[in-house]
This record gives structure tokens, sequence and C-alpha cells, in this order.
């Protein structure tokens, strides 16, 4: 469970990074939005593939796709149906912000990232938790 705990741990990096930013902030200046885009898509990308091998490894399954990653998330119970339906809005964001450049649909998807960045942080600690118990560890402090 070594590269799963790696994969955990740069996917809270990633995620971290996005953070940074001011993301609620009402109009940002254009270069921010679209670093926040970027880290946006990275953080993302890292998370997906991070419960990907959670599931993998520790239920058994093998989504190849991050809508089916989030699909099979749900059915497992590490994250509720409203969660689901939230992250799979996430991904056609992020379906989008990769395939199609558009400064009105970069303004619409600057105002989700702090919504989005919450949700990715759920589904991150989620699995943390069941890897922690499925390990023997108590879970951390305030959660």
């Amino acid at each position: 469970m070594a590269r799963l705990h790696e994969r955990l741990r740069r996917a809270q990096q990633a995620l971290a990074r996005l953070e940074e930013l001011p993301l609620g902030m009402p109009d940002p200046d254009p270069v921010v939005r679209d670093a926040a885009i970027q880290r946006f898509e990275l953080a993302f990308e890292t998370a997906w593939k991070a419960v990907q091998a959670w599931l993998r490894e520790a239920e058994g399954l093998a989504p190849a796709s991050p809508k089916a990653v989030v699909r099979e998330s749900a059915r497992t119970g590490l994250i509720d149906q409203d969660e689901a339906r939230a992250l799979l809005r996430l991904v056609d964001d992020r379906n989008l912000t990769v395939h199609t450049y558009d400064e009105e649909l970069a303004r619409a998807i600057w105002q989700r990232l702090g919504t989005h960045a919450r949700l990715l942080g759920r589904w991150l600690a989620a699995v943390t938790g069941r890897l922690d118990a499925a390990e023997g560890q108590p879970p951390p402090a305030g959660g």
C-alpha cells in the first residue's frame, strides 16, 4: 500500500497548490484565474487516479475512467449520492477546461473552483480514512 500512500500524498499536494490561490476572489486577474484552472486540472487528475488505485487495491474493482471511479466510489459507500453527483459535474468542468478554452467558460469555472476544491478534499479524506482504518491506524485528530 506504499504506492497508494504516495498517490494520496501527491493528490493532497496538488490540491493544496490549488487552495493557495485566492479562490473566492470575485474578479481575478486572468493569469491567476488560468493558473487556478490549471491547478484544478492537476488536482483532479491526481485525485481520481489515487481513488482509482484505492478501489483497485482495497475493493478489487477496476474502473477505467474518472466518471466510473466516481460511480464506484458512491457504490462502495466512499461518498454519498449528492457528492457523487457533484463530482460528476466536477468531471464535466474538468473536461471542458481541458478540451475547450473560452473566456466565459473560464470565468464560470473560476466561480466553482472553491466548491470543487472542497469536494476533492472530502473525497481524498474519505480514501485516507478508509486506508488508515484498513491499516489499523486511528483517525486523524478532529476527523
